[in-house]
This record gives structure tokens, sequence and C-alpha cells, in this order.
């Protein structure tokens, strides 16, 4: 095995950044050697300064590592790679900083998610959008890089989208979004609020929603992306599940097709399949044929996580179609797909 790459996570003690090591520890590719997180946290060992609460205990082998304050100035120099979980509040900044460093960061938050120069990645779907960061070089002027991860609602919609706007073309898309508590971190949803209850909005998903599927789904061409034509008219809403999206679809295609050839697309496409990465699922879309399915509960955890899985599909009319779909929104909604994106880049020779 080459040697391990040396990862920077910023942002470690919240749920993303928690998903993060958790993910990272368990990868044979990876070495975690540097954390970092708000000044109320700094300065003590990663297993004093978390509220750990995302498997049982945290890792061991990251459990000493003495939590540093977030500053783009203070990450050592050996570092191969920085995964950021910082709140979009602080992110934008910190995360040009670290590139301007000449630091390759793989960042799970929303700014800059959209610009012209910055790829928003799926691997198995878009990985070809990685060219844009050689105009982004260019035009900002360091030798660093940043990737983006979609919003979890996209990634998790995205995925079952793919291979049929490849196949079938995708004309409009209507979805509605059953969000899990863990999206709006650990203490963002008060329990009086989100017990015995639904919360029918999200502030800025359903922007996120609308946007970014064209960005993810379109075409490079002369150095930007040209996006993908169709719309997406999404309501998103919280639910008192703590892991798992589940969005309901619906689908208006291009050309028509029987249900059947739909899951036949999805359960055939495996653009990633022998790449030897380890968080690149067997099958990026899974789907079951049982009346009730998906559910968060049951269903999440397909693929390790980074599968989306999909269910009820009907033929309402001619070129529409209704579906479900779900995904676990710490792993391939954040963590897992920002990992993913780095074993990609260290496979190409990119880190």
């Amino acid at each position: 095995m080459a040697d391990r790459l040396r990862a920077a996570v910023l942002g470690a003690t919240g749920l993303v950044g928690q998903m993060f090591v958790k993910l990272l520890a368990e990868h044979p590719r990876f070495e975690v050697v540097y954390l970092a997180a708000s000044e109320r946290r700094a300065g003590r060992r990663y297993c004093e300064a978390v509220e750990w609460v995302v498997s049982s205990d945290p890792p061991g082998v990251v459990c000493d590592v003495v939590v540093d304050r977030v500053d783009p100035e203070r990450i050592p120099r050996d570092v191969d790679v920085v995964f950021s979980a910082l709140p979009s509040s602080v992110a934008g900044e910190v995360e040009v900083g670290v590139a301007r460093r000449g630091f390759t960061v793989v960042s799970n938050a929303s700014p800059m998610r959209l610009d012209e120069d910055v790829p928003l990645l799926v691997p198995e779907i878009n990985w070809e959008h990685v060219k844009l960061v050689e105009v982004q070089r260019r035009r900002r002027g360091w030798s660093g890089a940043i990737y983006k991860n979609p919003n979890c609602s996209t990634a998790i919609l995205v995925l079952s989208l793919a291979p049929l706007h490849r196949e079938l073309g995708v004309e409009e898309v209507y979805v509605t979004t059953m969000q899990a508590v863990s999206g709006a971190g650990y203490a963002g949803v008060p329990s009086m609020a989100i017990l015995d209850n639904i919360i029918p909005f999200i502030a800025k998903e359903e922007e996120k929603l609308g946007n970014e599927p064209r960005k993810i789904l379109g075409e490079l061409r002369g150095g930007r992306v040209e996006p993908a034509r169709f719309k997406v008219y999404a309501t998103t809403t919280r639910v008192p599940v703590l892991h798992g999206h589940l969005e309901s679809v619906f689908l208006r295609t291009v050309r028509d097709a029987q249900p059947e050839d739909i899951i036949r697309l999805w359960e055939e496409w495996s653009p990633l399949k022998g790449r030897g990465l380890r968080l690149a699922p067997e099958k990026p879309v899974v789907y079951r044929r049982e009346v009730d399915r998906p559910q968060p509960r049951l269903d999440r955890s397909t693929g390790g996580g980074m599968s989306s899985v999909t269910g009820r599909l009907r033929r309402l009319g001619e070129r529409l179609f209704a579906y479900l779909v779900l995904g676990h929104n710490l792993v391939r909604g954040a963590a897992g797909n920002a990992i993913l994106i780095a074993e990609m880049l260290a496979a190409e020779g990119m880190l």
C-alpha cells in the first residue's frame, strides 16, 4: 500500500466533522494528523473536546490529538488534504486562506458551490468537472484547490437522476424532502420544535436543490459548466428522524420508458466499479421492490451509507414518473462523498 495521506479536519467536533473523523480513522488510505474547531474547543484532547454522538465511541487513534483553533496559517505544511466541515458563516474565508497556502481543500460547506471555477462533485456523476481547478488556479492565483460537496439532499437526489438523465433526458423534477434532524447539526433543531411535529421549511435548502443538480448534471465546455436545462421545484421539510433524508420525486423525462427500464438503468449503473475505492459503493443506486421501502431506519446504511435507495417507482403517464429516494445525509450527503472525492484525487495523482 502507498504511504498514507495525512488529513486535516476543520470543524472536527460538529456532527459532520465527527463523521469525517470516524470514516477517516477507519480508512486505510488516510491518517488524521490535525484537527481544528472553535476557540472554546481548542487546546484540549479531541476526546475531551468533542461531544461524540455518531457512534458508540470516538476512534482511539484520534483521542490524543490536541484540537487547534481554526486558522489557515496554523495547518502543518505536511498535510496532504484538508477536509472542511466548517459552518457556512465562516467557511468561505477560511477555505480561501487554506487554498492560498497551497493546500487541497475538500469542503462540505455551501459557499462557492456555484462559483464557475469550483468543481461541485459527486464522483460517479461528474468527475470530469475536476478540470475546473485548472481555471480556478489561474484565475485566483493559488497553487491549492477547493473542491465542493453538494448539499446533502442534492447528493442523494442526483444519484437517482444521473443514469436517467443520461439515457432518457430529464425535463423537470418536483421533489419534497423529509430531512433528518442530524442535517441541522447537534443543536440545530430544539427537541420541543421537532418531536410530534414536521417543520415545513428549511432555510436556503430549496434554492440549493433548485440549482445544484443542474450544475452537477451539466456539461463541461470551454472551462466552464453549462448547467443542465431541466428545472427542479423543491419543498424541503424537517422530520423527527435521526439520520436519513427521504425524498418524494415526481419526474418528467424527455423520452418515455417503462418502470422496468428505469429500474434496470439504476441497477446496472456503477461507473466506479473496479476502481478499488473504499467508499465507492458497488451500486450507487439500489432499488427496493417492497411496497413500503425505502425507510430511513432500515435503508440509510445501504452501501455503507453511500448508496441512494429508491423505491415505489410508478409510471403516472407518458414520460411522467414518481418514486422515493433515500440516503444517509452524514455519509453520502456529507463526509463520505468528500472522502470519496479525495480517494479519486489520490488515485489520479492529484494529491
